[in-house]
């Protein structure tokens, strides 16, 4: 018997095993592998992206609170002393170079400087500084609102305020001149007043607070498969992000948007905003939900932003940052999470600097060894009495979110302080130290919203329903607490 095409001699093999008597030779025609041969498959998925989860933030800075309410408040300290910013000076009415200094800072501004209380004057246009005595204070109406109140200040210089170089608004009006109480002074034997209004008395003042609040928004997802499709076992050998390796079937889809969910646990509180439309009541519908704060609006409303840092700038603009963050908490510590290419001006602007001790910035984390410091891309620095502890945020450089565009108003990097705050809790009635930033969740002894999941259906074990399918549902309800925002920094690109 002769075969027409020949092909090589066809003998099969009891086993799976090369030889020539089982080889089949396909030298031309239409005939391809695919008609004699399954396609060979990978069994093993390949990781192409390396690790896709994007969550880790906020368990590196922060830390996880159960509450109970619809609403978290806290409350902020003011600040301590007294100042008063966008203040007009005009030629007073009595004599010896008298002038009536307008209480700036806005239209709920009160004076509370009392008569005898020594200020310091300064006028950032034309750099003049000069000190005098309040002779009488005006508070207004007493109210916020009410009017912003003046005092007579009798200046310890031998001629005018004006003279001395700080701009006069005239009468009545505002302008850029800032005044601040440094101490006070009365001559032997006195007694203070009392009596609101009383010029002569000295005015008690209460210490104030800032109030703030948040809502946690509540975050669903869920993952479907059908009673038919668990019947059709198809095995994949995978490692996950979350630990997991081995064989797995349908699960493998369930055990993706576990993960995909818990970074949107994360991302929701990153990117978090509250709607400026929300819904009346409870009456809420996908349109008109109240929302919820995250870290970037909170620090653009409350904080700091720095736009355009680069390493060509140098040390000049990040000793700017520097002295901002004097004039708020001075933390000492500090963490900076940035996207690569922010990271990169850092360690340019770092290495830019000759020697191991430079212009006051000193690489002690790696015992002051430039070298070392080089070698190893600057993780921490310390610059002034400030130290930094600096790392790359894999959320601003992926693709799939914030690292596929870089440029205008684009997120590069946030400066966290380290460490807690004390704060007053409104719920506790007490004073607590928190994290800077950290996370509520709804729950009670008979509900934790932290992190909920639960089966529905009627298919994997599932009998709640007559669906033959089984639904792996999760949710969460949950909010930031982003305290002192005045001392984060957001870096956004130009």
């Amino acid at each position: 018997m002769s075969l027409n095409p020949q092909f090589g001699g066809i003998v099969p093999s009891p086993i799976q095993t090369p030889s020539p008597s089982a080889y089949l030779a396909f030298n031309g025609g239409a005939n391809d592998f695919a008609q004699q041969y399954l396609p060979e498959i990978y069994e093993q998925e390949v990781e192409r992206y390396g690790n896709r989860t994007l969550s880790g933030f906020l368990r590196m800075v922060g830390a996880e609170m159960p509450m109970t309410s619809d609403q978290v408040i806290w409350s902020e300290q003011n600040r301590l002393h007294i100042s008063y910013t966008n203040c007009g000076v005009a030629a007073g009415a009595g004599g010896n170079n008298q002038a009536v200094v307008s209480i700036g800072g806005g239209a709920t501004a009160i004076n509370v400087i009392s008569v005898n209380d020594t200020v310091v004057l300064l006028d950032p246009v034309t750099g003049a500084e000069a000190k005098g005595i309040v002779l009488v204070t005006t508070p207004g109406n007493g109210v916020a609102g009410g009017g912003n109140g003046s005092v007579t200040v009798q200046p310890f210089g031998a001629t005018s305020f004006a003279v001395q170089g700080i701009t006069v608004s005239g009468a009545g009006a505002l302008g850029g001149v800032k005044m601040f109480v440094y101490g006070s002074d009365y001559t032997k034997g006195t007694t203070i007043g009392a009596g609101a209004g009383n010029s002569a008395a000295r005015i008690s003042i209460d210490p104030s607070f800032t109030q703030f609040s948040n809502s946690p928004v509540i975050i669903r997802d869920q993952y479907v498969v059908t009673g038919s499709d668990m019947a059709q076992i198809g095995w994949v050998e995978v490692a996950t992000e979350d630990g997991a390796s081995g064989y797995l079937w349908y699960l493998k889809a369930e055990s993706e948007t576990r993960l995909r969910f818990e970074d949107y646990l994360e991302m929701a509180m990153v990117e978090g905003e509250l709607n400026a439309n929300p819904g009346p009541g409870v009456n809420y519908n996908a349109a008109n939900l109240p929302g919820t704060q995250g870290l970037f609006a909170a620090i653009r409303q409350r904080g700091n932003v720095e736009v355009g840092f680069t390493a060509a700038a140098g040390l000049d603009e990040f000793d700017a940052i520097l002295k901002n963050l004097d004039t708020q908490g001075a933390i000492e510590e500090n963490m900076l999470f940035l996207q690569r290419q922010t990271s990169l001006d850092f360690d340019d602007m770092l290495a830019s600097i000759s020697g191991g001790f430079a212009g006051g910035t000193a690489f002690g984390l790696f015992e002051n060894s430039e070298e070392m410091a080089l070698n190893l891309g600057f993780s921490g620095f310390r610059r002034g009495s400030y130290d930094f502890y600096k790392t790359d945020w894999k959320y601003l450089n992926d693709a799939s979110t914030r690292g596929a565009i870089v440029g205008v108003n684009s997120i590069e990097g946030v400066l966290v302080p380290a460490g807690t705050s004390t704060v007053y809790d409104q719920i506790l009635g007490t004073n607590i130290r928190r994290p800077f930033l950290h996370v509520r969740y709804r729950a009670s002894q008979g509900d934790d919203r932290r992190m909920k999941s639960w089966l529905t259906g009627g298919a994997g074990g599932a009998m709640t329903s007559t669906l033959d399918a089984m639904q792996v549902n999760f949710l969460s309800e949950r909010c930031l607490v982003t305290q002192a925002a005045n001392n984060f920094v957001l870096f956004q690109g130009l």
